[in-house]
């Protein structure tokens, strides 16, 4: 269940971070949705192993919002090569 809360926060992560991080992305809003839900499931697990979230606990909006603007940093990135 928690994964599916991580999704719907991700969708919303995934905007917020390109409203973060700027440029033109090739796949438009679809996968910059995707990257942002990828985000929020970094967020949450990489919270989970470094212990600031708990078991029944999920990632908060900015650690989500963090992790989207992160992959889509590192997207922005690889795309260029």
């Amino acid at each position: 269940m928690d994964i599916l809360i991580w999704v719907g926060l991700g969708l919303v992560a995934g905007v917020l971070g390109k409203l973060i991080v700027r440029g033109k992305d090739p796949g438009g809003c679809v996968v910059t949705i995707l990257l942002g839900i990828a985000g929020a499931l970094l967020a949450g697990f990489v919270g989970r192993l470094a212990g600031i979230y708990g078991p029944d606990e999920r990632a908060g909006w900015i650690a989500a919002t963090l992790g989207a603007a992160t992959i889509l940093i590192v997207y922005n990135i690889l795309r260029r090569r």
